[in-house]
């Protein structure tokens, strides 16, 4: 199959285009750098020509409210852009609970893609993942000062970016869904645990102080962010992962 990766030099998408060329697979990444615009639509109508799937991977550079105006423009242009190019298979990956939590920009702004991913032209599968062991860091960096980090008590359940990249390569070769696909980590975690897990690890002295407004994060309450009962669970457990890591 031929398939074109938006976002295809990024931390996902690279790894998605390094399994897919393994499997045999024509997989053409496709991101600002390769010529290819989103918003003003340049370079697109070229990329997907001769595409059997596109696998959407870009995101937003801000996560405020402009992140709304991209989605709606980048997911319109790529739908029409594949319609044109007579792609069978339109692949999103976006976020466990998206849909539960409005009061988030970025989240809304997610919902709003897949919602017109849904109404488009195309058959389509969107694979919801939950946040990346990678992030964990910025998380922190967010209300951390040199002594302590401020964390919500709120619950995740992350996941490894090699194990999202398994996912939405599993996905994205297959036939469309026209459905949801949630994947998440093994564990969940009170987000202010997973803060001193991921200290320990690093060796760093600050301390975590648990605080319900702190962050993103802050906002969200309940399970929302957890995996249903019917998510595919990924092998990597965080502890692992982490003790790899450093």
């Amino acid at each position: 199959m031929k398939l074109i990766v938006i976002g295809g030099t990024g931390r996902i998408g690279s790894q998605v285009v390094q399994k897919l060329t393994a499997a045999g697979h024509e997989a053409v990444p496709a991101a600002p750098s390769t010529g290819v615009d989103l918003i003003s639509g340049n370079g697109l109508d070229k990329a997907l020509e001769g595409a059997d799937v596109v696998i959407n991977l870009a995101n937003s550079p801000t996560f405020d409210e402009a992140s709304l105006d991209f989605f709606r423009t980048s997911m319109t242009n790529l739908l029409a852009a594949g319609e044109s190019a007579g792609v069978r298979h339109q692949v999103v990956l976006s976020i466990v609970g998206v849909d539960q939590v409005p009061q988030l920009d970025y989240y809304r702004a997610k919902a709003l893609q897949e919602d017109l991913l849904r109404q488009g032209p195309t058959p389509y599968s969107i694979v919801r993942a939950t946040q990346f062991f990678e992030f964990m860091d910025a998380v922190l960096s967010w209300t951390s000062d040199s002594a302590t980090v401020r964390l919500p008590a709120t619950r995740l359940q992350p996941m490894a970016a090699a194990d999202v990249v398994d996912a939405v390569v599993e996905v994205s070769t297959g036939a469309p869904l026209r459905g949801i696909w949630n994947v998440a980590g093994p564990d969940v975690f009170p987000l202010d645990e997973l803060g001193r897990i991921t200290l320990a690890a690093q060796h760093d002295s600050r301390t975590v102080i648990t605080d319900d407004t702190a962050g993103m994060f802050g906002a969200v309450t309940g399970d929302v962010l957890t995996a249903g009962p019917d998510a595919h669970l990924a092998p990597t457990h965080y502890r692992d992962w982490i003790q790899k890591a450093h």
